[in-house]
């Protein structure tokens, strides 16, 4: 069992543990309203035990809040691909990562996503990617595989050439404009996502500054079909692939695409970031 499955399932425990005390219940009469061994509670509540659905049932009316099934249920769903530490992730390096997200695009019909800080990665120059790779090894302290992992990533863009599949992406318009490159790596790299937006299997569209939004763009996710979501964190990634998960951040993709502009207009907002290079 993975340590990041044993983090996640002592943080169901916390909540369990919040919902008995918020109740003003001790340990001791909880136990006795459900009819089980006081030791079940410290289980559960210390991330000893992996509760059941019944279970989990049985706490939220106990605790008097059958409002927090959905909740428990959703957490306890995600417990098998809730939380993958980077540590473990890129313990080799960056090139195991890029070869398991070839496999996850291979498997994907319709790929959407978005960025926020960052160029997505299918379609970064491998300039761009350099320099990204070579400030998170630094920055995690992970092994350094830089040219492997850029030939990886540029493998991975063959998909965009590929019939029958869908890339549907968001790019906050501050992704445009951070430099985690030098200035003239940065020209290239948006000359390059304006020459994707003529790509048939792409669709590009840029949330601009100004945008209206129902819903701020925090941090960027994928989401595979309807099947995973992945969201990166700066110590974690989280694969989610429970309805709730999906569905949120399904309605979170739609919301920003409503104040994304595409076509020409998204070709000017890059246009313009490019020009702010003030290249010679």
């Amino acid at each position: 069992m993975s340590t990041d499955y044993l983090a996640a399932r002592a943080t169901l425990g916390a909540r369990l543990r919040e919902l008995r005390t918020e109740g003003g219940m001790n340990g001791k009469d909880f136990a006795a309203w459900l009819g089980w061994q006081p030791s079940k509670i410290s289980r559960l509540e210390l991330g000893k035990q992996t509760p059941s659905h019944a279970d989990l049932r049985a706490w939220a009316d106990a605790a008097g809040r059958p409002d927090a099934v959905a909740e428990l249920t959703g957490r306890l769903n995600g417990l098998a691909t809730y939380y993958r530490t980077w540590r473990r992730q890129l313990a080799g390096g960056h090139r195991a990562r890029q070869e398991l997200a070839i496999a996850e695009t291979a498997r994907t019909r319709i790929t959407r996503g978005l960025e926020v800080a960052c160029i997505p990665g299918l379609f970064q120059t491998a300039e761009y990617a350099r320099h990204v790779f070579t400030a998170n090894a630094e920055f995690r302290q992970s092994p350094r595989d830089t040219e492997a992992a850029v030939r990886k990533r540029m493998q991975r863009q063959d998909a965009l050439y590929e019939p029958g599949r869908t890339f549907r992406f968001l790019v906050w318009e501050g992704a445009l404009r951070t430099l985690v490159c030098p200035r003239g790596v940065m020209a290239a790299q948006l000359d390059r996502l304006i020459a994707r937006i003529g790509l048939d299997t792409v669709e590009l569209g840029i949330i601009p500054f100004t945008a209206r939004l129902r819903r701020t763009p925090s941090h960027g996710f994928w989401i595979y079909d309807t099947r995973l979501v992945i969201v990166e964190t700066i110590n974690a990634e989280m694969w989610l692939d429970d309805a709730d998960s999906l569905a949120l951040y399904a309605r979170a993709w739609d919301w920003l695409a409503e104040a994304a502009v595409y076509g020409h207009r998204a070709h000017r907002l890059i246009a313009r970031a490019r020009a702010s290079l003030d290249l010679p």
